[in-house]
């Protein structure tokens, strides 16, 4: 009997070395700010082609999200409009910033992506920010593409 056919009998695991290389880092940040107590999810967003998203809004804590199909519009208050496109990664720090824009930069196909948000105790993890706010807080915004 072989060691193989003996460890499947026993109901042993062979061993594997595959897990020294089998994982690749998407993302890694820093520094990171967590409140203390705080709750996390995981969703999963599928925009249909053209969506614009979610409208300009904010999370309490930080969120990095992993584009699984098509590209989604990006857009952080201070940071320029940029397209991330599948098996690209992005994250926002959470807090203040404003998050513009989440949609889908595809007219002709879905997109489809999940974000894992931590969320400050007794918070909304999304929370969408008024037109006046918005209007008084125009400067801090980049440049558009078409401005």
């Amino acid at each position: 009997m072989s060691d193989k056919d003996s460890a499947q009998e026993t109901g042993a695991r062979t061993e594997s070395e595959g897990w020294k290389t089998a994982a690749t880092m998407l993302q890694d940040t820093d520094p990171l700010t967590v409140a203390e107590g705080a709750s996390g999810m995981t969703i999963f967003v599928e925009w249909e082609p053209g969506d614009p998203g979610t409208p300009p809004h904010r999370h309490p804590g930080p969120a990095f999200g992993y584009v699984l199909e098509g590209a989604v519009r990006f857009e952080l208050e201070g940071e320029p409009e940029r397209v991330i496109e599948a098996g690209g990664t992005f994250w926002e720090p959470g807090g203040d910033a404003i998050h513009y824009q989440d949609g889908n930069a595809l007219s002709d196909a879905r997109t489809r992506f999940v974000v894992t948000m931590l969320c400050a105790p007794g918070k909304p993890m999304v929370q969408l920010v008024e037109k006046e706010e918005l209007a008084q807080r125009a400067h801090l915004r980049a440049p558009r593409p078409t401005d």
